[in-house]
């Protein structure tokens, strides 16, 4: 498919879900499962199909989805009302019609799901489909999803939770209520303050939502506010009308948000930054953090030993990168990232053009963060100028990781010198 063809899709400036297909549509119904290549979900659907046809695509989404491209023939859309109703759509579209690029473009045990446990008061969890797999003592009653992003799913159970309190933690039962009751997210199971009916409807409430029935939900609670208000319940009428306010004011603003910090965009994108701790040369280490489909991935954070006495920061990085890409069951970055200038990175670049393969090399960006004289991060540069735009795409994600990572090798420097004085 080519550019040239959105211009026959019309796409629209709403939020929506669109599916790639790999023969022609005719009509307004969803496309047979063999047609579908591939689902997404966008808060512009015209700007977000036509980032598929940049010419950064294979950098910034993989060759995989640049095959999708290449074998879709036509585009199929839906418009939400929102982003919210977008995300819990898509989620449903991928579980029904399973298309080929979302199953194979991500191991499926990443996708995150909403399950409620099976108990007289259920907890409400979001788990990945690989920590479900390892309980095997949990017992699920209910489960939802697949969500591609776990950090847009737990945005959105954030602010269902505010209208809809739930259990995720607390015991039953006990003398002091729970944090989350403390702060209106529980209703209160801890303390035994609500029964099992009223309980139950919250969980009903919010599987509408997730199950993408939320212009149901949002009729059935205009239709209990009126019935409490005809009964003279005024007080209980005002709290349903406050949910409904709610709910309307707070379903697109976090979830923006999050858009704006490239979360959509950071599906399948892999981000390491690399830092070195010492002491003028002693007790010196270096750190590997990743950042992955939207949040840290702190069980792939790597720590290494290196040689004492060697005041030199670039030659520990070149060090630690060396050591890292031995090992080749590791996945590879799509961005790599270090503190310093041009200069840092001119010099890591031709001691790794050294001892890499071109062709590994050559799949990567190297970009650094340039720090101010508080040691703040003042800007983030590439080191090749067509790259620039992706850095710069990547702009707040490269910098939190470089302070996660600026951190992460602090504490193992402290505590290397700390062991060594007990």
């Amino acid at each position: 498919m080519k550019k040239e063809d959105l211009k026959k899709s019309k796409l629209p400036e709403t939020s929506g879900v669109y599916f790639f297909l790999d023969k022609k549509h005719i009509g307004k119904d969803i496309p047979d499962r063999k047609k579908v290549l591939y689902i997404g979900k966008a808060t512009v659907l015209k700007d977000r199909v036509e980032s598929y046809f940049s010419k950064d695509l294979v950098n910034t989404r993989g060759t995989r989805i640049l095959s999708m491209i290449e074998n879709a023939k036509s585009i199929f859309y839906l418009e939400t009302k929102s982003v919210l109703e977008a995300i819990i759509l898509e989620s449903k579209y991928i579980k029904e019609l399973q298309p080929f690029f979302n199953v194979k473009e991500r191991d499926n045990k990443s996708y995150s799901y909403v399950v409620f446990t099976k108990e007289d008061f259920p907890k409400v969890l979001i788990m990945r489909e690989r920590e479900i797999e390892k309980l095997k003592d949990l017992k699920i009653s209910k489960k939802f999803g697949p969500f591609v992003s776990k950090a847009e799913l737990t945005e959105i159970m954030k602010f269902v939770r505010k209208i809809f309190p739930y259990r995720d933690k607390c015991k039953l039962n006990e003398k002091r209520g729970c944090f989350n009751y403390q702060i209106g997210l529980c209703p209160g199971v801890c303390l035994d303050l609500i029964s099992k009916k009223d309980y139950a409807k919250n969980l009903k409430n919010i599987e509408k939502i997730l199950s993408g029935g939320i212009e149901k939900l949002l009729k059935s609670l205009e239709k209990e506010m009126k019935a409490k208000a005809k009964e003279k319940k005024f007080e209980e009428a005002g709290k349903i009308l406050e949910k409904i306010k709610t709910f309307n004011y707070l379903k697109d603003i976090n979830l923006i948000k999050k858009e704006s910090l490239n979360q959509e965009k950071l599906e399948g994108v892999r981000i390491e930054s690399y830092d070195i701790s010492h002491i003028s040369g002693v007790n010196r280490v270096g750190v590997m953090c990743v950042f992955e489909d939207g949040e840290l991935k702190k069980n792939e954070y790597k720590k290494f030993k290196l040689e004492e006495k060697v005041n030199n920061d670039l030659m520990g990085l070149v060090e630690v990168l060396e050591r890292r890409f031995r090992h080749s069951e590791w996945k590879g970055p799509n961005i790599l990232v270090i503190d310093g200038g041009q200069t840092h990175l001119s010099y890591i670049y031709e001691k790794l053009e050294k001892s890499l393969p071109k062709d590994i090399l050559e799949k990567i960006i190297f970009s650094s963060v340039v720090k101010n004289e508080k040691h703040k991060a003042r800007e983030v540069i590439a080191f090749k100028n067509k790259e620039k735009k992706i850095v710069k795409q990547f702009e707040e994600e490269i910098i939190f990781l470089n302070e996660e990572t600026h951190r992460f090798a602090i504490n193992y420097h402290k505590f290397l010198r700390n062991k060594i004085r007990k």
